[in-house]
């Protein structure tokens, strides 16, 4: 690093987990082994979206590349610590040493939840800069998650219950064999992670063929560009069941999920990514023959609904070793089950310090039993 030993930003909040209109406050370290002639530090306080991917058209010569792009802005605030920006000039020199810049910022209201989702995502962060004269700058990234409010008590669906049914026929070359039918149920709709989702199924199979009988637990994700949109679908977890004979039928229940970390439902504030969760019946013939998909939706939030609460707060009260009041737990914060994205390409490059593997952080509450 020649001069520089270290460029870094650190959080008062070391979990760097924020609601919109709170303050995010830290301080931008720089540790210098000699002194360093520079232009200005200064801090970028970034919050945007983004989605892009590629996709190939044509053949032959007429094969090309398409471009696919859109971008919201939140907030794009700079503040200049040290240098021209606060005293004019166009060169100042920071002697060797370590030295400590603080930051405060207030986050605007009404933001989105931070989402990483491959080729779209929303992203909030902390960027410092050494502006050095006739040289490569000098940066570091410290990304942080911000929670927008889903109040599942503000959503009218989110406490009825759902149910869907379907059914199909299987062929075997000219002949057609009976059907396959699969229902699945919820009594509620609306949860927030950590809580367990029940469900029921049920599967009869008037076909010729064993079929194989699983649930999903899955996140739809639809990025807008600005000519096209594309739809993502991420398995988050699956629960295999017994396979199903020729003739045969079963009644599935008792099974749950547990809801993990991940972002809430539709993204609010976001209008070039949207977020939705699908409980999935999977019934899966032998031989070539596509699936039966039997799908309900359910909404994750991160305020749960007062009938779960209440529900949480009897079961404890009835435990023998229960305390007499027993208060609604707060939440925890869980990293996301999606897992860390590298934001190196996005925030420049090899001159790039601090946090570059980035998961965010959502609501979790430790109901589950």
């Amino acid at each position: 690093m020649g001069k520089l030993r270290s460029f870094q930003i650190y959080l008062d909040n070391p979990q760097g987990i924020f609601w919109s209109g709170q303050h995010v406050t830290g301080r931008a370290t720089v540790d210098l082994e000699a002194e360093m002639k520079m232009r200005e530090i200064r801090l970028e306080f970034l919050g945007k979206a983004r989605v892009h991917w590629s996709e190939s058209h044509g053949s032959g010569k007429n094969r090309h590349t398409v471009h696919y792009t859109a971008n919201e802005l939140y907030f794009n605030n700079v503040v200049s610590v040290f240098g021209k920006g606060l005293s004019g000039g166009d060169e100042y020199a920071l002697p060797p040493g370590q030295h400590t810049f603080p930051f405060s910022f207030v986050l605007p209201p009404s933001l989105p939840s931070s989402f990483e989702g491959g080729i779209g995502y929303v992203r909030y962060l902390v960027k410092g800069t050494i502006d050095r004269p006739w040289r490569f700058d000098d940066e570091t990234v410290r990304p942080f998650t911000v929670l927008s409010a889903l109040d599942l008590n503000q959503q009218p669906m989110a406490g009825n219950g759902a149910e869907a049914t379907d059914s199909k026929n299987l062929c075997c070359l000219c002949c057609k064999s009976g059907p396959i039918t699969g229902t699945i149920k919820i009594n509620r709709i609306g949860y927030v992670p950590g809580e367990s989702l029940y469900f029921e199924a049920s599967a009869q199979n008037l076909s010729s063929r064993n079929c194989g009988m699983s649930a999903n637990l899955e996140m739809v994700t639809t990025f807008h560009a600005t000519r096209k949109s594309r739809t993502t679908v991420q398995v988050i977890n699956t629960i295999p069941h017994r396979d199903i004979g020729p003739g045969d039928s079963d009644v599935w229940g008792g099974e749950r999920f547990i809801v993990p970390p991940v972002a809430p439902s539709f993204l609010a504030g976001c209008n070039i990514i949207d977020v939705r969760y699908i409980l999935k019946l999977v019934i899966d013939p032998s031989g070539p023959a596509f699936d039966l998909n039997v799908p309900v939706e359910v909404i994750i939030g991160t305020i749960p609904l007062q009938s779960a609460v209440q529900q949480y707060q009897q079961t404890l009260s009835s435990a023998p070793s229960a305390p007499p009041q027993v208060a609604m737990p707060a939440p925890s914060y869980n990293e996301s089950i999606l897992g860390p994205t590298n934001i190196r390409d996005e925030e420049q490059g090899e001159h790039t310090q601090g946090q570059l593997d980035f998961t965010p952080t959502y609501t979790y509450y430790n109901w589950s039993r």
